[in-house]
Parts: structure tokens; C-alpha cells; sequence
């Protein structure tokens, strides 16, 4: 995926659990988690706030772009 997740980069930079920044951001545990992994498909920009906020970083902090293949549509998802 041409999309780099570096939030457990930032959460052991800024010494945060992540059940800590889950809580204080307002999601659950397990969707942090599938955010580090790089699984999720999508992030909300409040979300993205809220982790910087809470990080004190900026987005590029927590995202990094790497050109590379694209990964395979997956069928019944319409690509």
C-alpha cells in the first residue's frame, strides 16, 4: 500500500499507550489498532485531528506516502 502508517513511530516518540490515545481521541482500542496495522481503508479527518492533537505532531507525522504498485481491487468492492 503506498500509504505508511507511522503512528507507533509517534506513540513510543511521545511515550503514549495506545489505549491512552484511544481513549483520549474517542475511538476504541481496536480500531487504533487496525489504523497502526495500516488495515484501515479510511481515517475521518477529526480523527487524524484529534491524534495530532493529542501527539502534538502533524499529519505527515503520522502518514507518509511511498509510491509503489497500487494493491489488487478486491472483488465486490467495486474496484
Amino acid at each position: 500500500m503506498p500509504i505508511i502508517v507511522n503512528l507507533d513511530v509517534m506513540l513510543a516518540r511521545r511515550k503514549v499507550a495506545s489505549k491512552d490515545l484511544a481513549a483520549a481521541v474517542g475511538i476504541t482500542a481496536q480500531n487504533l489498532s487496525i489504523l497502526k496495522t495500516g488495515k484501515a481503508k479510511a481515517i475521518r479527518f477529526s480523527t487524524l485531528a484529534a491524534i495530532c492533537r493529542e501527539l502534538s505532531c502533524q499529519p505527515g507525522d503520522v502518514l507518509e506516502y511511498a509510491p509503489g504498485p497500487e494493491p489488487e481491487a478486491e472483488p465486490g468492492n467495486g474496484g
